[in-house]
């Protein structure tokens, strides 16, 4: 299945580090990044867990949880676990998927013959509270994750959905923004006080609405 942005992502249960997950019961009203590694114990998705972990407090705080999945057994994640917890010193307080069967992975297309064997590869799927897809972003086995990244894009999409602005190249938490360009330069005074600068009709800057 070939997921588009926009579209509702499919629900499912599937075993965890954690206990059975009903997906759409476990989400609830919350963001969820929900992202692939190709096997336990290995070097980069040992740094990318741990990573996960660190960061915590920053995905709490956007009102995010995390979900982990590879075709790893639960025991082989929980042994694992305990390498993530050592060489990060984190505490890994948040489920991995224990997707044996590939149920999960074929429904939301993780598996890629072509760039590894029947193995996930690194797949970052960020999901609103409607259920609804607003990213994807696939890596090689090669290359971790930036997961700053991850979460200027989280700022970025809870902004720009109730704001009418967008973010522009490189955009930072605090920076400009770009109005939308269906909003009128009488309708953008009313709306952004503060201002804007005209660069080009078409592109109007303004700082960030809700700072």
């Amino acid at each position: 299945m070939s997921l588009k942005l926009g579209d509702v992502v499919p629900n499912f249960t599937q075993a965890s580090s954690m206990g059975n997950i009903n997906f759409y019961e476990w989400a609830g009203d919350s963001w969820v990044v929900l992202f692939s590694h190709p096997a336990d114990y290995t070097p980069v998705c040992t740094t990318e867990l741990g990573e996960v972990a660190r960061l915590r407090p920053e995905f709490e705080k956007r009102n995010v949880k995390v979900l982990a999945l590879s075709v790893d057994s639960v025991e082989s994640h929980l042994g694992w676990i305990k390498d993530i917890e050592e060489v990060n010193n984190v505490k890994v307080d948040y489920p991995i998927l224990a997707d044996e069967d590939k149920k999960v992975s074929t429904l939301y297309d993780m598996i890629h013959p072509n760039s590894l064997n029947n193995l996930t590869v690194r797949t970052v799927f960020i999901i609103d509270p409607q259920k609804r897809l607003r990213l994807t972003m696939t890596y090689p086995a090669s290359t971790g994750r930036n997961f700053a990244e991850i979460l200027r894009v989280i700022d970025s999409l809870q902004l720009t959905d109730n704001y009418s602005v967008a973010t522009p190249a490189n955009w930072q938490e605090g920076q400009e923004c770009v109005i939308v360009p269906s909003l009128s330069d009488e309708e953008a005074k009313q709306k952004f006080p503060k201002g804007f600068n005209a660069v080009k009709p078409y592109l109007r800057l303004t700082p960030q609405p809700n700072k």
